[in-house]
């Protein structure tokens, strides 16, 4: 294990899979403890298995970002658990439904904004207080590479991701002089659960063919993987990225380079 982050407390929501569980291990792997959280029914003890099991400290909490009373429980056990909190990792977030504008539920639309948006502006309205306590810290935001262009058939996601880009940039500004930095990272299709529901939402039955389409879209050619996410996070947060604030970081393969 590497010592980059020894002594430093991270928070990462959504935390039971994908990107969430590739952040909180990486992290780990370079020497920070964290708070792990995700939904009451999410399988995060397979995340704490996971930290255990390279000799790692890891609380878990169950958490809906929604809610501000869980936002404050969950940065109160953690400060008191580890002594304080340096870095948030505003990892939660849901794809909503796969439909144009006009056929798109009103209470999905509610949901995806709650979750992906008002979850990153709680987040960092509860956590901003702790890092002004350890004279600074660091704050990455999931955005996705929805957050600068758009998708017919996932608007209110692609609202969401986009806002969540306004979020990051006006928290950076207003909070650098407390030396609190905030980036947001945007990944492009990734090896997750929720790219898995987005195949299928776009075309049931012909998800190869459509996972084929999007790769086409990536000068990579292929999707990339939550370690590759996590990778750049970890970044974000560390010391080698202390003069970087206020960015939009994407982890895409190439998919948005025009």
């Amino acid at each position: 294990m590497s010592q980059r982050f020894e002594g430093k407390v991270a928070i990462v929501t959504g935390a039971a899979g994908g990107i969430g569980r590739a952040t909180v291990e990486r992290l780990v792997r370079d020497g920070a403890r964290v708070v792990a959280t995700d939904l009451k029914d999410a399988p995060i003890d397979e995340t704490a298995a996971a930290v255990e099991a390279i000799g790692g400290e890891v609380l878990t909490a169950a958490h809906d970002v929604r809610s501000w009373d869980d936002w404050q429980r969950v940065v109160a056990e953690g400060a008191s658990r580890f002594g304080g909190i340096d870095y948030l990792v505003n990892n939660a977030g849901i794809e909503g439904a796969v439909a144009a504008i006009d056929e798109s539920p009103e209470d999905v639309f509610d949901q995806v904004l709650a979750v992906n948006v008002k979850g990153v502006f709680l987040g960092m309205k509860a956590v901003i207080p702790q890092l002004r306590k350890r004279g600074g810290g660091a704050i990455v935001n999931l955005a996705s590479v929805a957050g600068v262009i758009g998708e017919a058939a996932i608007a209110p996601y692609v609202a969401s991701k986009h806002a969540v880009i306004g979020l990051t940039k006006s928290a950076a500004t207003g909070y650098g002089p407390e030396q609190v930095r905030v980036n947001a990272v945007g990944p492009a299709p990734i090896e997750t659960r929720m790219m898995r529901a987005l195949e299928t939402g776009l075309g049931a039955g012909e998800e190869a063919t459509i996972k084929a389409a999007l790769e086409e879209r990536i000068p990579l050619g292929r999707y990339g993987t939550p370690d590759e996410v996590a990778a750049v996070i970890a970044f974000l947060c560390s010391d080698d990225a202390r003069y970087v604030t206020g960015s939009f970081y994407t982890v895409d393969g190439g998919m948005t380079n025009y």
